[in-house]
């Protein structure tokens, strides 16, 4: 036992803490846990990293009153980094208040607060990151508080770049081509990206369409009668419809300018703007993305007239689009080799088509019950059922077969036992040993986990489980619950480095992405509700920052907006920690559990 804990009991440490000696306990950023605080009924957990045993307290947030005294877990070593951790389980604690953990000797956590619908404002926050990384509109204080700026790219004038010429729009044509988001840190937007983007946030108001219309993200269109999120979605959307030849129905793989900008407010940034090269993964997304839209905007026809008949008729062409040119991948490369100017700028190139079929495929049928769609691909092409990711969207496929299995036909029916093995499966992949990973999360179990844009990949094995909690009848169906929650607890601070990865949440969250406007803007505090990359075990070797410290795989993060390998910004990270975010405080609400536990 480590010597400050030596002899200390219970009544000893009460008085200790009477007597002044605990409240003078500095912060201890050793102690890791969610910064923004957890569900009275939930699980509650902080990991202690470090050669430390003995006693823990919970305390009130002003270090004055002791409510609850436990015993730290046992010694876990995390298999990454070989470092000791020890966990305080204080899921006892149920009362609503302002917190602490305290460990003697060492010191007292952030504060976090215990409270229902603990994590609506952080839900709420990251859907208003989208409005921030809106184009073509003035963002004024009154919706966008400090963080107000003009507009920029207003994109009414867009240049057909030579690759993406055709008889009716040759080179050099003018379109118009307004709205839609910034794709990352970076003012260009792509469609591929937008596309796992839309479809997670469309999913969310699917699966939860009573709870996104109580969130009120204080938005230009938030007096209306559609739900915000939605109204965030249409944004987007009304871009993405620009995209589409209307000649052929092929969609241009993205609008960029030819190079990068440098760190500038959207509204100093004038350069050329142009829609390059139609691809098939650019069209499939699409397809499959207003396939979906077409569902969700049904029961706004009023608000919305003709829009999701509008939708569905521009899948089904872009669907013929894709049936006539598959092997259109994007190449940026060959485009440079053969056209001026050259593109510098996000590629989002893919080696195959093969899921963004699967998912096209998917969406259509279960938007137009048309057999059709449902024969036109091998949906299950292996066992392996890949997380969600801008290159790999099949199972994206699988969730919307899962939701819509009541209503499909007899042929998609036949095959709904398998899609819910494979879901489940995959749940049941990542639960697998998580109780005995050093910080007790899904994420992090393998280095493997620590790739660009990391913290997508926690939240996207969150939806997951959430979707098996949801559609699948497995035994292990409370530990998915439990394991959603651990992984917002692991974006919020549980994690290797001790950092909340959304910006404003929590008191060490990062605060330097790699985001032009909170690079430009002048203001301390960058723009809020925005997921940082996080943790990326190549980032010292994949951008030019200096001031990494350690090449330990759940380690290599730097809060420095050089660092766009592992400090970016993007918006399909953001789309699934909203959902993960929003779902477990829908599930919450909803009373559908009383205790996210195991």
């Amino acid at each position: 036992m480590n010597c400050a804990f030596k002899g200390l009991t219970v009544l000893s440490l009460s008085l200790l803490f009477a007597s002044g000696k605990l409240s003078a306990q500095p912060l201890s950023e050793a102690i890791r846990l969610n910064q923004v605080g957890f569900y009275p009924n939930g699980a509650k957990l902080a990991v202690v990293v470090g050669e430390v045993q003995g006693p823990f307290q919970v305390a009130t947030s002003d270090l004055k009153t002791v409510i609850f005294t436990g015993t730290l877990g046992s010694a876990r070593i995390n298999a990454i980094s070989g470092k000791t951790t020890h966990s305080a389980d204080f899921s006892a604690v149920t009362k609503p208040g302002t917190y602490v953990v305290i460990i003697p000797g060492l010191g007292h956590s952030y504060p976090f607060e215990i409270r229902a619908n603990v994590h609506q404002d952080v839900a709420i926050g990251a859907i208003k990151g989208f409005y921030y990384q809106r184009t073509a509109i003035d963002l004024p204080a009154k919706f966008a508080g400090q963080w107000a700026r003009p507009a920029g790219h207003p994109d009414t004038r867009v240049l057909i770049h030579p690759s993406a010429a055709s008889a009716s729009r040759p080179a050099g044509t003018v379109i118009s081509s307004p709205k839609g988001w910034y794709d990352a840190g970076d003012y260009n937007k792509y469609i591929v990206n937008s596309g796992i983007t839309m479809g997670t946030l469309l999913s969310l108001c699917e699966d939860f369409p009573d709870y996104v219309k109580t969130l009120n993200t204080n938005i230009p269109e938030s007096t209306n009668k559609v739900p915000d999120v939605l109204d965030e979605v249409l944004w987007n959307l009304r871009w993405m419809l620009t995209m589409q030849d209307p000649a052929d129905g092929g969609v241009y793989h993205k609008l960029t300018n030819a190079s990068f900008d440098g760190m500038i407010m959207p509204d100093k940034a004038t350069k050329e703007r142009y829609v390059v090269a139609k691809s098939v993964t650019a069209t499939l997304d699409f397809a499959a993305v207003l396939a979906q839209a077409s569902r969700v905007l049904k029961p706004y026809n009023k608000e919305l007239p003709g829009l999701a008949d509008s939708c569905l008729s521009m899948a089904v062409k872009a669907w013929g689009w894709a049936k006539a040119n598959p092997n259109a991948l994007y190449n940026q490369k060959a485009i440079n080799d053969n056209y001026d100017p050259d593109i510098s700028t996000g590629t989002y190139e893919d080696r195959s088509a093969d899921d963004e079929w699967i998912w096209a495929a998917a969406e259509l049928y279960a938007t137009t019950k048309d057999d059709a769609y449902y024969t036109a691909v091998n949906f299950f092409p292996d066992t392996k059922i890949p997380l969600p990711s801008w290159p790999q969207v099949r199972t994206l496929a699988y969730y919307t077969l899962a939701r819509t299995g009541k209503a499909l036909t007899a042929r998609g029916k036949q095959d709904l036992p398998k899609v819910k093995q494979q879901i489940s499966t995959l749940a049941d992949s990542l639960i697998k040993g998580a109780d005995q990973q050093a910080f007790q999360t899904v994420m992090g179990k393998s280095g493997k986990d620590f790739t660009w844009g990391s913290s997508s990949e926690a939240a996207n094995q969150g939806i997951a489980l959430l979707q098996a909690y949801r559609f699948t009848d497995s035994p292990n169906r409370g530990q998915y619950l439990h394991y959603a929650l651990t992984n917002l607890d692991y974006l919020l601070g549980r994690n290797a480095v001790g950092y909340s990865f959304l910006t404003g949440f929590g008191d060490r969250s990062t605060m330097h992405p790699h985001h032009r406007p909170s690079v430009a803007d002048g203001i301390e505090a960058p723009v809020p509700g925005l997921l940082s990359g996080g943790t990326n075990a190549n980032a010292a070797r994949q951008d030019k920052c200096t001031g990494y410290t350690t090449t330990v795989a759940d380690e290599v993060y730097l809060d420095a907006d050089c660092s766009y390998a592992s400090n970016e910004i993007a918006i399909n990270w953001n789309a699934p920690f909203v959902y993960l975010a929003a779902a477990l405080e829908a599930l919450q609400s909803d009373h559908k559990t009383n205790a996210y536990r195991k």
